[in-house]
């Protein structure tokens, strides 16, 4: 592993939809090779066709076949893809899917094998990619299982805003069951962990919401929050940690209140990424916090239906290196420390 510059790993993710572009969009600024020597893993082939399609400007790409020969002055290629695929923007395809899993996949060995730092995924699309060794809801669950943790946490980070979700990748139906005691301490100490050790935050201060409208109105619109999330907050607050709630979700983001807290953690999946959307869409980043490596992706998914149009705006993409080589910094001065 690179005692200076982190090497970051990108997936080019399904190479149908936005990926390539927004990759190639973030690494044209040559800022970021002061920063970090970036190995995209894909093809060559691939970024090429791309680079043409959207008449972006050229600038030079190191073509590897292992980790061992990347250049750290230089955008390096690691080719991975057989290189008679058929690029088709905007459709899905098996043979899309399985090159997605193919680059993640040689991307996590390296990982696992510290070849690399941290990885930063493009897009997949999760249903292109199952087989019989990615049956996952996502990216998320991979890594979680990839990398032997018991629990991990989605959580969405921007400039002003931090959100975790307790349920993630499960129907509506399924969240009220899963609200337990025992996995809300276990999102919530992930989140109180992840903010001191990956974002140098030394007294955290989080908020939790309630699972029903009204955070339950004291019982009259549900009892999650009397008998769950109540007893949860007053647990973590007993054990020294800052903990507040549990909020009405609407109420806490439409009055703005999410500025007073260092993170949020929300019930399930929308109640959470709706808001976090809305605010920070254009510049958010999905981080999995409890790993123990880094791992980012952009927060947005495919965007078939304007891949390939040179439309796709790479800010999102640009700001989740900039966590991955953030996180991986401070993961080393904690270390030195």
């Amino acid at each position: 592993m690179s005692e200076h510059k982190p090497i970051i790993g990108i997936t080019l993710g399904d190479f149908n939809g936005v990926g390539p572009e927004v990759t190639l969009k973030a690494l044209s600024n040559n800022t970021i090779l002061k920063m970090c020597t970036p190995v995209i893993y894909g093809s060559v082939k691939v970024l090429s066709k791309y680079r043409k399609l959207l008449n972006l400007e050229e600038w030079t790409l190191h073509p590897v076949k292992s980790i061992d020969q990347i250049s750290p002055k230089r955008t390096n290629v690691l080719n991975c893809w057989n290189e008679n695929l058929e690029i088709q923007p905007g459709k899905v395809t098996a043979e899309a899917g399985q090159n997605a899993f193919i680059a993640l996949k040689s991307a996590v060995a390296d990982l696992q094998n510290k070849h690399i730092d941290a990885i930063v995924t493009a897009p997949i699309n999760k249903f292109n990619i199952q087989n019989e060794e990615f049956k996952f809801a996502g990216h998320t669950e991979y890594f979680t299982q990839s990398f032997g943790v018991q629990d991990s946490l989605m959580l969405l980070v921007s400039e002003g805003l931090r959100v975790g979700v307790v349920t993630g990748h499960i129907p509506l139906g399924a969240v009220k069951e899963s609200i337990t005691k025992e996995k809300i301490i276990s999102k919530a100490t992930i989140l109180l962990q992840t903010l001191k050790r990956d974002f140098g935050i030394q007294k955290p201060k989080i908020a939790l919401l309630g699972l029903n409208p009204h955070a339950g109105e004291e019982g009259l619109l549900g009892n999650e929050e009397q008998e769950i999330i109540t007893p949860v907050i007053q647990e973590l607050k007993h054990k020294g940690n800052m903990v507040f709630g549990p909020f009405p979700a609407d109420g806490f983001f439409g009055t703005m209140s999410y500025k007073k807290y260092d993170a949020v953690l929300a019930m399930y999946h929308d109640q959470g990424l709706i808001p976090f959307k809305t605010i920070a869409f254009e510049s958010g980043v999905n981080y999995t916090a409890g790993l123990p490596i880094v791992r980012t992706s952009p927060d947005h998914g495919t965007a078939y239906n304007i891949s390939g149009k040179n439309v796709a705006s790479e800010t999102s993409m640009r700001e989740a290196i900039f966590l991955a080589i953030d996180i991986v910094n401070m993961r080393k001065e904690v270390i030195a420390v």
